[in-house]
């Protein structure tokens, strides 16, 4: 009766140097991830009692960016999806701007500039919540705002407000995950609009 040859196990010896190289290839992982979890978790997850933000923190998980049946201003299909990846600081106006518009669009271009190195990883978005055409020297002036038109009932329903106050009251920070995350006051503070800026871009390793 033939006896049939016993499979062949790899010895303890033999899987050591097989385990070794795997668990090295978790560690690189682990150590490249190190740094955007942190980021993540500090934001978002823990919130120390001592932390002194002049924006309002949100909760990502309260607003996720709805469709908002966002344009160029050609007419073709442009989301915020299109920035992702970049910090982003957020007003909605109409295409009239007024003053108080053109306040916010001064305001986010000086706070950009005044990251100074760290500023390419900041862009300026102006959604634009009618059909109205925009001035021609607005448009010169604060040339490299990205322009997207939007429908004004569903930005309505995304963007949170303080009491007595519209959406077009406020700047609004992204993260470059495409989280909406902050909200500054009225008539903000540029300085401490600045400061919250820079402890968010030294903080984290995305974007």
């Amino acid at each position: 009766m033939d006896q049939k040859t016993p499979t062949s196990q790899p010895s303890p010896a033999e899987n050591k140097p097989r385990w070794g190289g795997r668990w090295k290839l978790f560690a690189v992982i682990a150590v490249c991830a190190a740094p955007m979890i942190a980021s993540y978790l500090t934001y978002y997850v823990i919130k120390p009692q001592s932390r002194n933000n002049y924006g309002e923190l949100l909760d990502p998980r309260d607003y996720p960016v709805p469709e908002l049946g966002s344009t160029a201003l050609d007419g073709k299909p442009l989301t915020l999806d299109a920035y992702q990846g970049k910090w982003l600081m957020l007003q909605a106006d109409g295409g009239a701007c007024p003053k108080t518009c053109q306040d916010k669009l001064f305001e986010m271009r000086q706070l950009r500039l005044m990251q100074g190195k760290e500023m390419e990883r900041i862009e300026r978005v102006w959604l634009i919540t009618d059909d109205q055409p925009l001035p021609t020297m607005v448009m010169r002036e604060y040339d490299g705002t990205r322009l997207l038109r939007v429908k004004p009932e569903l930005l309505k329903a995304w963007l949170p407000t303080e009491a007595g106050t519209s959406a077009a009251d406020h700047i609004y920070l992204i993260d470059p995950r495409g989280h909406l995350m902050m909200r500054f006051p009225k008539d903000a503070d540029p300085s401490k609009v600045k400061k919250d800026l820079s402890k968010l871009l030294r903080a984290s390793a995305i974007g």
